[in-house]
């Protein structure tokens, strides 16, 4: 038996049957639609993701939240007490302030807890990017390599997960600050969609513009082709409620060569800053 948990964050869109054979603990961030509060289980037992999206296309608006020191706490020590360490992987701290808090409270517990170890690591991922490495990172640990040998994985090895994605609707990205508001309206007006891409520092970045939905789709698939280490290797997708782009990616992928594909909605607080009809690839590749 493994002497360490792994843990991460529901911002990994990971779904239950993955998260299960993954043997991991996911922790729930929170978000507030319409000004009511909910949490973000990776089940949608508090909210269904296909709701969240349905009111999303009303008009309606979330906010999101980040980890507290008491959730991460009220995760971590009961594991600690059992006489077992924690290692966990955390969303992009280029997107949330959610790893320097675990890194405090990792340190509060060490010294409550001598000679136990809480290790917290940056993915410097988001969505499914998050959830593919801490995939490849839960087989690490089921192959018996210890909690260094995975931390350092994931340190060493982080960079070559590629994450590139494009939306449906410019005005989620304004509201977040990654395009302008004039950008936002011109685009929405000639149909032209970005394709952007999570960077070495773990934030969003706008890559390109193409005009049209099936254009972004497709370029998605040729930033893959043009990139990927492996093109038998584990691919995530993740969506916005829009499954059948995200199949079309996944069969464009398919037909390169593309061994497992795993595909799942994204959720409410990735949701929030992305909105409806987002689809995500992620990959391990040279072109991050």
């Amino acid at each position: 038996m493994q002497d360490y948990v792994l843990f991460t964050d529901s911002t990994t869109d990971l779904s239950p049957a993955l998260i299960e054979e993954m043997d991991a603990v996911v922790m729930p961030l929170s978000f507030t639609l319409n000004d009511k509060s909910y949490q973000n289980h990776p089940d949608g037992r508090e909210m269904p993701m296909a709701d969240f999206y349905t009111a999303l296309r009303s008009g309606g608006t979330s906010t999101t939240s980040q980890l507290t020191m008491e959730t991460l706490r009220k995760a971590f020590a009961p594991v600690l007490e059992q006489g077992k360490d924690v290692l966990y992987l955390a969303f992009s701290s280029g997107l949330s302030g959610t790893y320097q808090t675990a890194c405090i409270t990792a340190q509060d517990l060490m010294e409550e807890y001598p000679g136990r170890r809480v290790v917290c690591v940056d993915t410097l991922q988001a969505s499914m990017g998050e959830g593919l490495l801490t995939f490849e990172a839960a087989l690490l640990r089921k192959q018996g390599k210890s909690l260094d040998e995975v931390a350092d994985y994931v340190r060493t090895q982080g960079q070559s997960y590629c994450a590139w994605f494009t939306v449906e609707d410019l005005m989620f990205l304004k509201r977040g600050g990654r395009v302008s508001g004039a950008a936002a309206v011109a685009g929405t007006l000639l149909g032209i969609k970005p394709v952007l891409h999570v960077d070495r520092e773990g934030k969003l970045i706008p890559m390109e513009k193409v005009r049209g939905r099936r254009a972004s789709l497709d370029a998605l698939v040729k930033h893959y082709k043009d990139g990927v280490l492996d093109k038998t290797g584990t691919v995530f997708i993740s969506h916005g409620d829009c499954l059948a782009d995200a199949q079309y990616v996944a069969d464009k992928i398919r037909a390169i060569g593309a061994g497992r594909i795993e595909l799942n909605m994204i959720g409410p607080v990735i949701g929030a800053h992305s909105g409806p009809g987002t689809v995500a690839l992620f990959y391990r590749g040279t072109n991050r």
